[in-house]
């Protein structure tokens, strides 16, 4: 699974409706918007289906515990498979409860063991953290993306092909619209999604 946040999508009202295009000229949308709040959204792309998997986790926040709650939904629909997650390395995939989260489902380890978060054990930083949920023992596990490589994590594309194809052009009157809108294009896309193709063949760039 290739996940991310896309935070603080906007609920923009155009001023005036969109004209539609004429002969000799293009359709022409309305510059000035009026604002009614923002959503961040955590998604979840199958790498191997190429679809997003529903429901997504929207929410006015994205804190660590949106992401937790984000995971433990997903990994409830299938509660004994293997999950492998692919995201960046911000600090909120490599929280304290995130680490708990991990270790109920997939060990059971003492107080000792996960120790105190910035002093001690599993918990004490963010790379003794990171370290424990790589783990390949593990039957939920995460792998980071290098830093400065966003690119290598595959919902980074489709985040923009829901900001270009939905979100670009929209007109919404409030937060519950867009919401409405994002799952309803989600469950469209859904119906003829394909796995990605990589196009990159790994040649270094020349300077």
């Amino acid at each position: 699974m290739s996940v991310d946040e896309m935070t603080a999508i906007q609920a923009l009202e155009r001023k005036a409706p969109t004209k539609p295009a004429i002969p000799g000229k293009p359709y022409r949308v309305e510059f000035e918007y009026i604002r009614h709040g923002t959503v961040s959204l955590i998604a979840f792309l199958d790498v191997a289906e190429g679809r997003i998997k529903m429901p997504p986790y929207l929410n006015s926040t994205r804190t660590e515990v949106d992401f937790v709650k984000a995971i433990t939904s997903l990994v409830d629909t299938d509660p004994d498979a293997s999950w492998t997650f692919v995201c960046d390395g911000l600090n909120t995939h490599k929280s304290e409860s995130l680490v708990k989260f991990v270790a109920d489902r997939c060990c059971s380890l003492t107080d000792e063991e996960l120790g105190v978060k910035g002093k001690s054990g599993i918990l004490q930083n963010m790379e003794t953290r990171a370290e424990f949920l790589h783990d390949q023992n593990h039957r939920i596990r995460f792998i980071y993306t290098p830093k400065h490589s966003s690119w290598l994590n595959q919902i980074e594309i489709w985040f923009s092909i829901l900001a270009r194809r939905l979100l670009r052009w929209s007109s919404y009157i409030s937060v519950e619209e867009l919401v409405e809108s994002i799952l309803r294009f989600i469950e469209q896309y859904n119906i003829t999604a394909r796995p990605f193709r990589w196009t990159y063949t790994g040649v270094p760039l020349k300077a």
